[in-house]
């Protein structure tokens, strides 16, 4: 065994660090995430993940995780089989860089899609010197790519869209994709418990474990402050978009977010983790004089709002001045490092939130990805 003391997005953590065999004999331990789980074989791990998009019923995903150095297993014909570590990963989105900073994958990164909207400075430079390849394609992915990369792993999500999904394709090239489904969770710590999904596939599950554990005990202490408070401020969150507001369910880690704040959620009885499509007039009379807005569309000014709709000066949280967006870090592409970073450290914006909310908890401190939305910027 080794003791290594390290310090990853600003915590200091101790790891106990057990030899590769060891380490994938590991039992998992789960928290919160509900969609993904490993099951230990003596010759192999089984990662199933659920749930992967909304109405996919009882569709699974099963992924064999085989050592590089174990005889390959008998196995059910659905069940892909990945080779462990991975060597060469490629990612179709950017919510997976946190992963690979935080698990130090630098080194097997060999591919990225939608790289613009990339927030991470050292994949930044890995793209800028060729060592990362960027992946083209906004609707669809560029498979002549992908199948250059000759990546041993593909990470993708997926919206049960045959028109959008990519990994049907890549499958059916002969490509290893794994499917996830973080973006499904209904709480924050959820979400970022995939980085143990991740880990797996490179045989770093103590890191993972001891990275999440901190995160999730400082989420915790955080929620812990806000359990007694008697009085909760009424939230808004979203905006409309092409004339309907979808606005989040009230089984959302969205909702839940605000739950553990502080916070009143207005839309809390809706019974879906999912964004609902709400009739705006509906909106307007619920939510006029809520205390909170936040999350209002791409609106960082309130310039910019109430050029959105004329009747947003009327809510009182516009009136004073209390709407806040999650945009305080955009990218050089446009990128909003909440989605990347921000998905992994919901204790971040957590913080964020009861400073938000509940200042006298807190104390003084910067807000990290919200802002507040002044007349102009």
């Amino acid at each position: 065994m080794k003791k290594v003391v390290f310090s990853v997005l600003g915590i200091s953590f101790l790891a106990i660090w057990p030899s590769i065999a060891q380490n994938v004999g590991a039992s998992l331990d789960l928290r919160y995430a509900e969609n993904f789980s490993i099951e230990e074989f003596e010759s192999h791990r089984i990662v199933t993940v659920r749930n992967p998009w909304r109405g996919s019923g009882d569709t699974l995903f099963r992924y064999a995780l085989v050592p590089r150095r174990v005889e390959l297993p008998k196995l059910d014909a659905d069940i892909r089989i990945i080779r462990t570590p991975v060597k060469r990963l490629a990612v179709l989105g950017t919510v997976y860089l946190a992963h690979v900073e935080t698990l130090n994958l630098y080194q097997e990164l060999i591919g990225v899609a939608h790289a613009k909207y990339a927030n991470d400075n050292k994949t930044l430079q890995q793209l800028e010197s060729g060592y990362t390849k960027s992946i083209p394609g906004e609707g669809s992915i560029d498979i002549e790519v992908t199948l250059s990369l000759r990546a041993d792993l593909i990470l993708a999500s997926a919206v049960g869209d045959p028109q959008h999904d990519a990994h049907p394709l890549l499958e059916r090239t002969g490509q290893t994709v794994a499917v996830t489904a973080g973006y499904m969770e209904s709480h924050p710590l959820g979400r970022a418990e995939w980085i143990k999904f991740t880990a797996a596939f490179f045989e770093k599950d103590a890191l993972a474990k001891t990275l999440f554990d901190g995160i999730a005990d400082r989420y915790e202490e955080l929620s812990a402050l806000t359990e007694l408070i008697d009085k909760r401020p009424t939230v808004l969150a979203n905006a409309p978009f092409g004339g309907v507001w979808h606005v989040p369910g009230g089984k959302s880690f969205t909702a839940q977010a605000i739950d553990d704040a502080g916070g009143r959620y207005l839309f809390k009885s809706l019974d879906s983790s999912g964004g609902v499509p709400v009739d705006l007039e509906k909106v307007f009379f619920r939510a006029w004089d809520a205390d909170f807005w936040i999350h209002p569309g791409q609106a960082r000014s309130l310039l910019e709002l109430e050029s959105m709709d004329r009747r947003f000066v009327e809510f009182r949280a516009f009136k004073n001045g209390n709407v806040y967006n999650n945009s305080k870090r955009i990218g050089p592409g446009g990128g909003n490092e909440v989605w990347e970073r921000g998905v992994l450290r919901p204790d971040e914006t957590l913080a964020d939130l009861i400073a938000i909310f509940h200042p006298e908890l807190i104390g003084q401190r910067e807000l990290v990805y919200y802002e507040r939305l002044l007349s102009d910027r």
